[in-house]
């Protein structure tokens, strides 16, 4: 009989054996095996003790997170029917299981029990950090409701992990659904070299003449940005704000889903005696009120506000002036600021992308890291589910194996959108075995940018050059812990609106000319990029900075509006947007047009856990632009005790302690937003 390669743990996920079928007998056979784990330390009379209860507790569990976590990522980096109906077929069961566990009240008496017995003074930081967690999760899982609730309460969670995946899916298939095919060369006039070739390369591929445009990054933002034909960006705007709404296939519309899923999570937040989901959220967050974090957003508002509404005001005038743009529309926005960039500065953002070749890229990221952080990366070898899928390990200067991680750049049809790195392995002691024996972790980095353009290489603008160093930054906080236990091993444990620290700190990195300067290498001539162009894109580093700080800020109000104020059981899909007007209407200096339908497509907070926990984003550029001027301060930044300090307190701790603890370990004091101001050169003279 074949092995399930899906029960494999013995090494890297065999990428290359595991198929859809797999799916449902090894999941059946780890949930059957964790139910029966679970039946024995329950029932085991002893006092619970970390080595006689939690340890093989979080062992059993790992497997099975760990196999269910490959199918997951299978899900989303191909996304075909097969391996849908694979994932699908299972969520409810696996839902269902870790509904059940966080229910289980034996389970929730031993963890209590050992966090009020002796032994819990003898265990070690990051023991004691677990134990404290899981009891606060137990009680958010719904340990404590009445034996009446629990069912109703399992039933919730079932149902949300299955409209957050249709969420998802939905969106892709909307995505995919859409494309515009060009006859016309003066269409596409304007666009890219590049760009065009790819259009055309797609159109060839339907059999038809002219060029393919998509609404998948690559395609659509090229569009968006540099068409010089209106009607073409006015098509392609209206397409993608629209998808997945009622304005495209009934079967693909979100509006109910979105409904649903509000009025569920608020549903289980009452169960839990809370008024809203918002107030669950912030929980396990450093935040620690609905209105703090409303005041702080608020007040980043009044302070960007004057500087957005300057930029829409300047960039309305050239419009009219330089492009004959009467009314700006949403469609003329990127078009038109790609015009000014280049009239301001005098350079494009195309001429910048010519100079940042993916292997020099790649170059100049792993020596960013090698410097920073005293490590190793080296190519590697592992079975990968796609050909443009590479593998690479992290190891000490001396060659011990730190870590590894899996890179996968491009866009592919069946791909979700974005860009995100995700766990493959933990770090973690295992059990049974002597003391150095540690699991080494492995992270998944997955971006959509262009892939390679004929015989050239491929080539990314700077802005997919910081998401390239975002991502990278999540995977380091992944895979450079040095914490043992599982449940506070790097991300975990980490408070959502900390775990952007490290990514967004990464970015700095990539304004630093020392780096440029050995990232860079024109795809026709090899020559690195120019100081004189270097000079331009750092002028222009603010440029619009108070109508991106804006959009940010309007996104996190709608998200804590929406999960906290907002009553889906009295409401419709229009009030959301109602909702949104009104957070608009306060914050932001653009408004988009009626049809635009932004919620449908927000799967940060409907399919991507940032849900009640989008304003995360703005307060960890808060603590990451001030963790960066401590290097700043330093007067290098890769200082070498200030990089060690960084990787100490902030990144090798993982969740062993409170993220605002790391933070006054790592800078003496408090956080400031002086530091995000004026990086954002937001600071008024």
């Amino acid at each position: 009989m074949k092995t399930n390669a899906l029960l494999d743990f013995s090494g890297l996920p065999r990428f290359d054996a595991i198929t859809p079928e797999d799916v449902q007998p090894a999941i059946k056979q780890l949930l059957a095996e964790n139910r029966a784990l679970v039946e024995r330390l329950t029932t085991d009379k002893t006092a619970p003790s970390w080595n006689g209860f939690a340890a093989p507790l979080a062992d059993g569990i790992e497997q099975l997170s760990r196999a269910w976590g490959i199918v997951g990522h299978l899900h989303s980096v191909n996304d075909i029917p097969e391996w849908r109906e694979a994932y699908n077929d299972m969520l409810p069961e696996v839902s269902r299981f870790f509904a059940t566990l966080g229910q289980n009240l034996q389970l929730f008496a031993k963890y209590k029990a050992i966090g009020d017995g002796e032994e819990y003074a003898c265990l070690s930081t990051a023991q004691r950090k677990i134990i404290d967690n899981e009891i606060r999760d137990f009680r958010l899982s719904g340990a404590e409701l009445p034996e009446d609730k629990k069912p109703r309460f399992q039933a919730i969670s079932e149902e949300l992990a299955s409209l957050s995946a249709k969420f998802s899916e939905n969106l892709l298939d909307a995505t995919n659904s859409f494309s515009e095919i060009v006859t016309d060369e003066n269409q596409i006039a304007g666009l890219p070299k590049d760009v065009c070739q790819v259009a055309r390369e797609a159109a060839e591929t339907d059999g038809k003449p002219g060029w393919k445009f998509s609404l998948h990054m690559p395609s659509y933002l090229p569009v968006m940005q540099y068409a010089d034909h209106r009607p073409l960006r006015a098509v392609m705007y209206r397409a993608y704000a629209t998808r997945a709404s009622e304005f495209g296939p009934p079967e693909l519309d979100n509006t109910a889903l979105i409904l649903r899923i509000l009025e569920l999570r608020r549903e289980e937040a009452q169960l839990l005696g809370y008024n809203n989901y918002a107030e669950v959220s912030l929980v396990p967050k450093m935040a620690e009120s609905i209105p703090q974090v409303l005041a702080f957003l608020r007040d980043l508002a009044v302070k960007a506000r004057p500087f957005a509404q300057r930029d829409i005001a300047e960039l309305s005038e050239f419009a009219r002036l330089e492009l004959g743009i009467e009314t700006l529309e949403a469609w003329d926005i990127g078009y038109a600021s790609e015009k000014l960039l280049q009239a301001r500065y005098a350079f494009s953002e195309q001429d910048v992308k010519q100079y940042f070749t993916e292997a020099k890229v790649l170059s100049g990221l792993f020596h960013v890291v090698e410097t920073l952080f005293g490590v190793r990366l080296k190519p590697d070898s592992a079975p990968v589910w796609h050909e443009d899928v590479r593998f690479f390990r992290v190891e000490t200067p001396e060659g011990k194996l730190i870590g590894q991680f899996y890179l996968d750049l491009y866009s592919r049809e069946t791909k979700r959108g974005g860009a995100w790195m995700d766990e493959a392995i933990n770090r973690r002691r295992v059990a049974g075995k002597a003391i150095d024996s540690i699991q080494t972790p492995v992270a998944y980095l997955n971006c959509n940018f262009s892939r390679p353009v004929g015989s050239k290489a491929a080539t990314f603008t700077h802005d997919e050059v910081s998401t390239l160093f975002h991502e990278t930054g999540h995977g380091l906080h992944h895979l450079l812990t040095r914490v043992d236990e599982l449940g506070v091993s790097g991300i975990h444990g980490v408070e959502w609106d900390a775990v952007e620290l490290p990514s967004q700190f990464m970015e700095n990195y990539c304004w630093e000319w020392s780096v440029l300067q050995e990232m860079t290498a024109h795809v026709d001539t090899g020559a690195p990029l120019p100081r004189a162009l270097f000079d331009k894109m750092l002028a222009a580093r603010n440029f619009q900075s108070g109508l991106q700080n804006v959009r940010q800020i309007e996104f996190s109000l709608f998200d804590l509006l929406l999960h906290s104020d907002f009553d889906p059981t009295e409401r419709d899909g229009g009030s959301i947007l109602d909702l949104l007007a009104e957070v608009r209407h306060e914050v932001a200096v653009i408004v988009p047009p009626d049809w635009n339908r932004f919620p449908n497509s927000f799967s940060h907070i409907f399919s991507g856990g940032y849900g009640a926990g989008y304003f995360s984003y703005k307060w960890a550029e808060v603590l990451s632009a001030d963790c960066y001027a401590a290097f700043e301060e330093a007067g290098n930044p890769f200082d070498a005790t200030t990089g060690e300090r960084f990787l100490d307190e902030i990144i090798a701790v993982g969740g062993t302690r409170a993220a605002l603890d790391n933070f006054r370990a790592f800078r003496g004091r408090e956080p400031q937003v002086d530091a995000l101001l004026r990086h954002s050169g937001m600071i008024l003279a």
